[in-house]
């Protein structure tokens, strides 16, 4: 599935446009968005939690030369799936 196929389930279930329903999938991504950015966690319950975390520099290969090659420190985003969510896959 992908973002348009997502609209239009949304649009066919709350009763609005693919518009508005594109509209309100993009406010919840922004606000997702935002509040990772800000390092906050954002829990929605039921279906899992986002969260980010720091990953420390470190050193790799390259696969193709085997040349060693740095990796750069950054930060991740991490989803674990509530309880209902996993339930609902595993049936």
């Amino acid at each position: 599935m992908n973002k348009g196929d997502l609209i239009d389930k949304i649009a066919a279930a709350a009763g609005v446009t693919k518009a508005q329903a594109g509209e309100a999938l993009d406010a919840v991504l922004s606000g997702i968005e935002g509040s990772l950015k800000k390092g906050d966690r954002v829990t929605l319950v039921g279906f899992g939690t986002f969260s980010t975390s720091k990953r420390a520099a470190r050193k790799g290969r390259n696969p193709r030369t085997g040349k060693e090659i740095k990796i750069k420190a950054k930060t991740v985003v991490r989803f674990k799936a509530g309880k209902q969510l996993s339930d609902k896959v595993n049936k």
